[in-house]
């Protein structure tokens, strides 16, 4: 009985973490009444860059940057964001600066960097291309950013990294692509609960009128 009782918690949790292509423009839809805590890739980088000095935070020559075609992929779903009136709250950041980018791009404001949200892999290739979700010290520091309430009629954006969406979700989160958010409902009794996962081709459809 032990035994059912897990693999059925397991399933439960799998399903807790999928989200098919017809939730993503219910789930936007939602986003317009606040409440929510979106937590974006940044989105894509520049290959020819390396990160060799990556947390010398003020020295952009030492760290990977968004590449115009993530800068458009953020001003994308920054202006499917604004044509959908979705209230934006808070704005917090991994200190690098590819995601301080995305984030004013994606929400055309200034942002809050902050460390719990900055490379939890320091910049190891192989952390970054295949991440573990081995750090749970990280991984809880994205969890307190993603349980806490946004602002009311606001949702709250976070702007971070593969690894640290690993480490936070469970190792099998390591596939979100660059520009996907994943997206928890806060609550105030309790930790936010996950509502779906949104990729850069759901916000660039069609906005509803």
């Amino acid at each position: 009985m032990n035994m059912l009782c897990r693999l059925a918690f397991v399933i439960l949790l799998w399903g807790s973490t999928q989200a098919t292509a017809a939730d993503s423009p219910h789930l936007i839809a939602s986003l317009k009444q606040g409440g929510y805590v979106l937590v974006f890739r940044h989105t894509a980088t520049d290959d020819s860059q390396k990160d060799v000095y990556p947390f010398k935070f003020d020295d952009m020559s030492a760290q990977r940057q968004l590449s115009e075609k993530g800068r458009d992929m953020a001003r994308q779903i920054g202006t499917a964001i604004k044509e959908r009136a979705i209230p934006i709250g808070d704005i917090y950041t991994s200190r690098l600066n590819r995601a301080i980018e995305a984030g004013r791009l994606i929400s055309g404001r200034e942002v809050k960097p902050v460390d719990a949200l900055t490379d939890s892999s320091n910049a190891s290739a192989s952390g970054m291309a295949n991440p573990t979700g081995a750090n749970a010290k990280a991984g809880q520091a994205v969890r307190q950013l993603v349980d806490a309430p946004p602002k009311a009629g606001t949702n709250t954006f976070l702007v971070t990294h593969k690894t640290n969406i690993a480490d936070a979700f469970g190792k099998d989160a390591g596939d979100v692509q660059e520009g996907e958010a994943f997206v928890y409902k806060a609550s105030s009794s309790g930790p936010a609960t996950f509502a779906g996962r949104i990729k850069l081709a759901d916000w660039t459809a069609k906005a509803d009128k």
